[in-house]
């Protein structure tokens, strides 16, 4: 049976995010990062739409995507000259109606406290601002000037996972089977190939896994996969200043080179965890939701060509769509990093560090996570993230 210090279960940007910083943070003990799917495939890190914004309801997501923002724009300085992802720096666009804008008002003022670059303009100023855009139903909308926008999620993780393999980190390609527990501690965790691996301490960075791999510990946790469709059109109109718009309604576009993306059609009330196996689009979103919400929220949108789609799961916090991060109450050396339903990939850099903090130090320095606390679980307590998106 093999030993480690700590056993870090997925290996995609969180998981990944963990192990390069727990090495920046002089952490010199054993790593076992462990991956089931080498090609990511699957993974929520790939199939992600890869945004990063600073619109949150909450002052603890805007730091810790601040903190990824920052890593953007240092990026070459971090993994070296030839360090590039893409990120295309065009704004988060949220439009709200009459109903919407008292929440609109005070996420602003959480994002203007914290220092986010986000514009908050009525209706008609921001048709000027954006000519193509109808002001059918919508009375104002937060725009970010700077410091929101989109990236190579592909380009994103390699970065870490380069990275890696110069910091004596072992990257296992395996499925977890079993969490042994003695006591309130994690003692060790079996792989399909028959491998045990001693832990000292073991971190939950299943993503949408995450609920069944704190089951196998004998730990409750409401994490689960839910089914996200993004869609791929085609148009004769190009707007070059579009920022990733979001209706009212909740559907998302945004540009994506010489076409555009979109989604955000599913109806969470009722929505029934995800089948993992399941990536087949649900086709009719796009024609019978989405269609016609954007051919009224950008009238140049009636003639659009849906040329191709793909699916991806969020690891949905059905307590509150917000993060779980750190230890376990009881079982003093399981840690998790968590529950993110949508926002963890621009977070995860953030979460790896303040993770690392927690792990080396003994306490968080740089970002204070304590706020996600499982504890909250425990108490059935929710803090809830308003901007989910």
């Amino acid at each position: 049976m093999a030993k480690y210090d700590i056993v870090i279960i997925g290996g995609a940007i969180m998981g990944a995010s963990l192990a390069y910083y727990l090495r920046k943070e002089g952490f010199s003990g054993t790593v076992a990062l462990i991956e089931r799917d080498p090609q990511f495939t699957h993974s929520a890190t790939m199939l992600s739409a890869a945004s990063i914004r600073q619109q949150f309801s909450i002052a603890e997501n805007i730091r810790l995507s601040r903190f990824t923002l920052d890593l953007f724009r240092q990026l070459k300085q971090a993994f070296g000259d030839e360090a590039d992802i893409g990120f295309r720096e065009g704004g988060y666009l949220i439009l709200a109606s009459e109903e919407g804008l008292p929440v609109l008002r005070a996420n602003h003022a959480v994002q203007a406290t914290e220092g986010a670059d986000i514009v908050l303009e009525d209706a008609e100023a921001l048709m000027k601002r954006f000519p193509w855009l109808s002001g059918e139903g919508i009375v104002a909308g937060a725009y970010g000037a700077s410091g929101e926008g989109w990236f190579d999620a592909h380009a994103y993780l390699h970065l870490f996972r380069k990275a890696l393999r110069s910091m004596n980190v072992d990257l296992v390609t395996a499925s977890v089977t079993s969490i042994e527990r003695q006591g309130d501690r994690i003692a060790s965790v079996t792989l399909d190939n028959g491998d045990r691996l001693e832990a000292g301490l073991a971190v939950n960075a299943a993503g949408p896994n995450a609920g069944k791999v704190a089951a196998l510990a004998g730990v409750e946790l409401p994490v689960e996969p839910r089914k996200r469709n993004v869609f791929v059109f085609e148009a004769r109109e190009r707007y070059a200043d579009m920022p990733l718009l979001v209706d009212p309604s909740g559907i998302y576009v945004r540009p994506e080179g010489s076409v555009y993306i979109t989604g955000g059609a599913e109806n969470e009330e009722g929505e029934q965890a995800a089948d993992p196996a399941d990536f087949e689009p649900d086709w009719g979103l796009f024609e019978n939701e989405i269609w016609p919400v954007l051919a009224t929220r950008i009238p140049a949108f009636e003639a659009i060509k849906m040329t191709r789609a793909w699916v991806g799961h969020y690891d949905y916090n059905t307590l509150d769509q917000n993060a779980v991060i750190g230890p376990h109450p009881q079982v003093s050396n399981f840690i998790f990093a968590n529950g993110f339903s949508g926002h963890g990939l621009q977070q995860a850099p953030a979460v790896g560090k303040a993770l690392a903090e927690l792990i080396v130090h003994g306490e968080y320095r740089m970002l204070d996570c304590s706020v996600f606390s499982y504890q909250r679980i425990v108490e059935g307590r929710p803090f809830r993230e308003l901007n989910v998106i």
